[in-house]
């Protein structure tokens, strides 16, 4: 039995591009290697990214996998534990390959396959039914993926059959609060089992997952002995030794809330927007906070150079908005275009005026202002290469206070899972960072407002958002219903307004653009409602 160095690969593996991820594989093995590395572990579905969805079906994927597994299989002097799609006879596993001496020793196939929330793996993979472990360096080491250690079976089965060390391979998606589950549950695991835990978790944005890394290990007695930075590539090296235990590390401080959802909505943005092959992005900058964190977000995701803001001022702009729209875009070094919109909307109201005539103005001729600027917005970005990023909030898209083909028009949403209290708190963090604030004050003291009437605010329509993201929270994260709202002392008439808002938005929530997830229940692919229902209000 002799010491045993293991290397864990927190890293980001784009999803599809398995000849870069081979590479990106072989690379930091040999990084590992030189590094006196024994053993180096991948995340979960590394080789493919994650998730891979329909890929998976693709007829050509069997061949990609299996020249790339053949590629990794010449990398010498170092074991490697590779996440990858297992297809055989006709099925497909998520599965975990041991690679060593030019050779694939042994494969297991994940257990456990999650199908709630943003996961859906029972639709492509066919669950394993046994352990599978092998012999390295004394030690007898034995596989899990991601969902297994949260069930008890998997990990029993390996201490049954005699592990000294379990590896687990992960691809966990950021949510608030899911770092200090993950880092509980190793610890569980390991003190329950008495068996060490090496964890190594995905990094990195992928449409609308954030994976935030913080790879874990813990010995048998439950102390943690590494507790890896997140949002940033790491190669960790473990010393284990004949004692059978990890020797620490460094442990990551704990990080507030408010800094892991900035960096994960950076992180996000970033990603989608490079992995996606645009130049950068272009936003309306009203003046107001929503657009204002938006233009922070994706300056400190792309730089100043990749971002540009565009002030599109009518009739009932404010002087207040043009200024503090210049200020923003000057402290962040943006370049800023002004473009009146009395024209477009001018040509749209005089082209309807036979349509409209005798009809009172209402909402429409609202919706007619927010509209031009979304078809101003997608006219630059199909020129100039740039992708447009819409600044609706969390608690806007829940009660469908946006316009479709006006506000909601563009291609990426980094506020689309942060609601508007949020969105006040995020500005605060942001601005705590910079010795001066890169938004301006008085774009967070002064009351919301779209500005596409006189004297309008968003309290016109809505109730305070104090109030009302409680209640939207109450109701989508934690599936409260009216009656069970109303007994934690909200007003009646005010939650059935709310709840009526946001039932019957469905349909705009469907045609939004994607946005980084950070809570509990994203829209999207983590909460689906039909558009069109019989369901009783708020049951």
């Amino acid at each position: 039995m002799n010491d045993l160095t293991i290397a864990l690969a927190q890293s980001a593996f784009k999803v599809g591009d398995i000849a870069a991820n081979t590479q990106q594989m072989m690379s930091l093995a040999e990084q590992a290697r030189e590094q006196g590395a024994g053993l180096i572990v991948f995340p979960e579905l590394a080789l493919t990214g994650y998730p891979p969805e329909d890929l998976l079906l693709r007829p050509s994927l069997a061949v990609r996998v299996e020249q790339a597994l053949q590629h990794l299989q010449s990398v010498e002097g170092i074991v490697m534990v590779v996440g990858y799609p297992d297809q055989q006879n006709g099925q497909c596993f998520n599965a975990a390959a041991v690679i060593a001496n030019g050779k694939i020793r042994g494969t297991y196939h994940k257990q456990n396959l999650p199908n709630y929330g943003v996961f859906d793996e029972q639709r492509y993979f066919t669950a394993g039914h046994r352990p599978v472990m092998f012999d390295f360096a004394g030690q007898r080491i034995g596989l899990l993926i991601c969902e297994d250690l949260w069930d008890e079976q998997p990990i029993a089965q390996l201490k049954q059959h005699g592990a000294t060390l379990v590896l687990v391979l992960n691809a966990s998606p950021f949510e608030l609060g899911k770092h200090q589950q993950r880092r509980a549950l190793v610890q569980q695991r390991a003190h329950d089992h008495q068996l060490p835990i090496a964890y190594v978790n995905l990094l990195g944005g992928q449409d609308d997952l954030v994976f935030d890394g913080g790879s874990l290990a813990a010995n048998a007695d439950g102390q943690l002995m590494l507790d890896a930075p997140r949002f940033k590539s790491q190669l960790s090296l473990l010393q284990f030794n004949t004692e059978q235990q990890f020797l620490p590390q460094s442990l990551a401080p704990d990080m507030p809330a408010t800094e892991e959802t900035y960096r994960a909505l950076v992180m996000g943005l970033r990603d989608y927007v490079n992995h996606s092959g645009f130049k950068g992005v272009i936003l309306g900058l009203s003046g107001g906070i929503d657009s204002a964190l938006s233009l922070t977000i994706a300056v400190d995701a792309l730089g100043a150079d990749r971002v540009r803001a565009v002030m599109m001022p009518y009739t009932y702009t404010s002087e207040i908005s043009v200024e503090d729209a210049q200020a923003q875009a000057a402290r962040l070094k943006v370049k800023l275009y002004t473009a009146p919109i009395n024209t477009i909307v001018d040509g749209f109201t005089s082209t309807l005026a036979p349509f409209f005539e005798g009809e009172a103005a209402d909402t429409t001729e609202e919706n007619l202002q927010a509209r031009s600027r979304g078809v101003l917005l997608m006219a630059l970005s199909n020129k100039f290469g740039y992708m447009v990023l819409t600044t609706g909030n969390k608690s806007e898209m829940a009660v469908g206070y946006a316009t479709l083909y006006g506000d909601m028009v563009g291609g990426f949403n980094a506020l689309k899972d942060v609601y508007k209290t949020q969105v006040f708190e995020l500005a605060r963090y942001r601005n705590s960072l910079s010795k001066n604030p890169v938004i301006p004050e008085r774009v967070i003291s002064r009351a919301p407002s779209a500005e596409l009437r006189p004297d309008q605010t968003d309290q016109d329509s809505l109730p305070a958002y104090d109030v009302l993201d409680a209640i939207l929270y109450g109701y989508i994260e934690r599936d409260l219903s009216a009656e069970q709202l109303v007994a934690e002392d909200f007003a009646t008439e005010t939650v059935q307004k709310v709840l009526q808002l946001v039932d019957r938005n469905e349909y705009k929530r469907r045609q939004a653009v994607i946005g980084s997830k950070i809570s509990t229940r994203a829209f999207g692919r983590e909460r689906r409602y039909p558009m069109v229902n019989g369901w009783t209000l708020g049951k």
